[in-house]
């Protein structure tokens, strides 16, 4: 963008990164607590930004695979000040959830600015309590430089699919894919499929692509599944565990994926089909497939890593939030280091129900820490 124009420059006492549950919570709070959109503000008045990445409303339920219907996708918490979600339960949750999310922003005029990609935030060299966000709009396009006092981060972790680095990957000659390039089960039809990953998504993909292909089940540890439902107090526990990670600056991943797995009737169905019959991961990738960890081998003509996200704060690095042990701590949803960021969606927020509480707790945050630093005398 080059060196800022003050005259270009736009101004926004809070800028919403990101649309999806915890974004769009979040802006609801703000709106609803007399934060202006920055199109609209007056002078004086306090205003906000929201800006996505997506095409269109729903967050990274857009990109969810075609099979994944609201019948078997996991509890979704409603908006704040909508109804639950009403769809038929054969519905794609990739139509259904976006078409709501939708809803929301046409009921509640919420003004998302949208296609634009937050590329980097940095402090403002001209004004230590100032941020400069950058981002860039449709086709890559600059946009003018964004200054702001304070970020609401709700980025989620649907644009950073992680697979690790394993010997040979790239020599191998079949398909390589992760959860977040999975379609449709039919894509692998008559083929030979590894899917590595010991979570809820890895054992639904497992059992839909068993239907039309030969599988092979690869995860690091033992996977252990429960009897029984799962509790409340079970969920306090995981809530809990991931609060204490993030309170020391842990990394740390979603409460969803510290909740273990549960044996349902798909389960039993998958382990009486014999589709759970888990092999320990493999040594290495070769051109055809992977040598196993008893030295044989096997021919495969695809690989489907289900290993999980991380989150998307890319665009943060400059500001240094990291510590030593590689994560962030906050106090709540405020980074610890500086108040001025908060983190939605990220450790204990990282689920619907998280999302909602994390978008109003954030917005108290912030408006207590701007009305302090008004009532500072000058």
């Amino acid at each position: 963008m080059g060196t800022p124009g003050r005259t270009e420059d736009v101004m926004a006492d809070v800028v919403v990164i990101g649309a999806g549950q915890a974004g769009l919570s979040a802006a609801h709070h703000l709106l609803r607590r007399g934060v202006r959109p920055a199109a609209q503000a007056a002078p004086g008045e306090r205003s906000v930004v929201i800006l996505d990445a997506g095409a269109g409303p729903g967050g990274a339920w857009r990109h969810r695979w075609d099979s994944l219907t609201m019948a078997t996708v996991n509890g979704i918490r409603e908006l704040p000040g909508m109804p639950v979600v009403e769809a038929d339960p054969a519905d794609p949750a990739n139509r259904a959830v976006p078409a709501y999310f939708a809803d929301f922003e046409r009921r509640f005029d919420v003004p998302v600015q949208r296609p634009v990609r937050v590329v980097r935030v940095e402090d403002d060299p001209e004004d230590p309590t100032e941020l400069l966000v950058h981002a860039d709009g449709p086709d890559g396009v600059p946009l003018p430089l964004l200054r702001t006092r304070a970020i609401l981060n709700a980025t989620g972790t649907w644009t950073r699919p992680f697979v690790p680095a394993y010997p040979g990957a790239a020599d191998f000659r079949g398909r390589q894919l992760h959860t977040a390039d999975y379609v449709r089960a039919e894509d692998f039809a008559g083929q030979r499929v590894g899917i590595v990953g010991g979570g809820i998504s890895a054992l639904g993909l497992l059992q839909e692509i068993a239907d039309v292909a030969e599988t092979f089940w690869y995860t690091r540890r033992e996977p252990v599944v429960e009897d029984g439902p799962f509790t409340e107090e079970a969920g306090r526990e995981a809530v809990a565990g991931v609060i204490e990670r993030v309170r020391q600056g842990l990394p740390v991943g979603s409460v969803v994926s510290n909740t273990g797995l549960r044996w349902t009737p798909s389960l039993r169905d998958a382990q009486r089909r014999g589709l759970l019959d888990r092999r320990p991961m493999f040594e290495r990738i070769t051109p055809s497939g992977v040598l196993e960890a008893d030295g044989t081998t096997t021919e495969l003509d695809a690989i489907l890593w289900a290993t999980g996200f991380r989150h998307e704060l890319r665009h943060l690095r400059p500001l240094g939030l990291h510590n030593t042990a590689g994560g962030i701590a906050l106090e709540g949803t405020a980074v610890r280091s500086d108040p001025r960021i908060h983190l939605l969606g990220y450790g204990p927020s990282a689920s619907t129900i998280g999302a909602n509480r994390a978008g109003r707790a954030a917005v108290t945050a912030l408006l207590a820490m701007f009305e302090r630093e008004q009532a500072v005398p000058v």
